[in-house]
């Protein structure tokens, strides 16, 4: 079983990335194989609507997006790391998280999902709920912790004094490795929920 983690930070090694690390470190306890990707110093420009991908099967623009797809599909789980500016997301992230839903057209049902802010103050929960839509219009359960997840800090570093958003950081790793395990067994039992031919309604009909 593998999680996928993206740092969607421009510092590789800030407080995003620390928030992460503790995460990925339960992770390898819980038997998970991790991967993060640095997402947040890359030049990504955001979608165009051009419609490429569908006929391609990926997004026309050929960067880390196209890169990170097939790791994408083959995950277990994702956690997404960002963090805020101006009670958002780091704009690549959001750019690269865009592009990368838009252009896979594989299922991504009960791939498991979780974000995670980082802020010096405050910002955190608007930037939790952004994130959380990737994973709530694809069908992904999004795995939850003990509070929002978020850590706090200005310099590199500082997150780590926090000790609660640590914590929140590690037991969101252990329900998010305990619910990948459970869907695992579910699928083995059950198979995937029954899916109905969708509907597009654009607008009012």
């Amino acid at each position: 079983m593998k999680v996928l983690l993206i740092n969607g930070s421009p510092r590789a090694n800030g407080n995003t990335a620390a928030a992460l690390g503790e995460m990925a470190a339960v992770f390898t306890q819980e038997g998970m194989e991790t991967e993060i990707i640095q997402v947040g110093n890359k030049d990504i420009r955001g979608c165009i609507a051009c419609g490429g991908c569908g006929a391609k099967g990926k997004c026309v623009f050929e960067d880390l997006v196209n890169e990170t797809a097939p790791k994408f599909q083959a995950c277990d789980g994702l956690v997404v790391g960002s963090p805020v500016y101006y009670a958002s997301a780091n704009a690549t992230l959001v750019a690269f998280l865009t592009r990368l839903f838009y252009s896979t057209h594989f299922d991504k049902t009960m791939k498991v999902g979780a974000c995670v802010a980082a802020a010096r103050r405050g910002g955190l929960s608007s930037t939790f709920d952004e994130l959380n839509k990737f994973f709530t219009i694809s069908g992904m359960p999004v795995a939850s912790s003990q509070y929002w997840n978020s850590v706090h800090g200005r310099e590199p570093g500082q997150a780590v004094q926090d000790q609660e958003g640590m914590q929140t950081m590690r037991t969101l790793a252990r329900n998010m490795s305990f619910l990948i395990k459970s869907i695992a067994l579910g699928k083995e039992a059950y198979g995937l929920p029954e899916k109905e031919e969708h509907l597009w309604t654009h607008f009012i009909r």
